[in-house]
């Protein structure tokens, strides 16, 4: 059997890993869980990655959760964008930036 090498060079699109994509899906249950989302769509691209989740399937996404690497010296290469289009929330850790979402869940659930 042969070895594995990884490619050379810069990999063709941006995704999450399993720790990362495990974290986000586990938010995604829960807010499934509270009757708030209804459906979510990944993209994998060259640039960013990108999870979105939707309220229904045909509108636009309620929150885009998105991993940027190349702002990863600058502002963090993960951010929390809204509705709207307007970035919620920036960082280097993907817990921070889920925060928010994540006190939404928690209000909702002691109501």
């Amino acid at each position: 059997m042969g070895t594995v090498a990884p490619f050379p060079g810069k990999p063709l699109q941006v995704g999450f890993d399993r720790v990362e994509l495990m974290r986000i899906l586990d938010l995604y249950g829960r807010m499934v869980a509270a009757g708030l989302w209804k459906d979510y769509a990944i993209d994998l691209g060259k640039e960013a990655a990108c999870f979105a989740a939707f309220r229904r399937a045909a509108e636009r996404p309620e929150y885009r959760i998105e991993k940027r690497p190349a702002l990863r010296n600058r502002q963090g290469m993960w951010a929390l964008i809204g509705e709207g289009g307007a970035v919620l929330k920036r960082g280097q850790e993907l817990g921070p930036v889920l925060a928010p979402v994540e006190r939404r869940l928690m209000k909702l659930v002691d109501d």
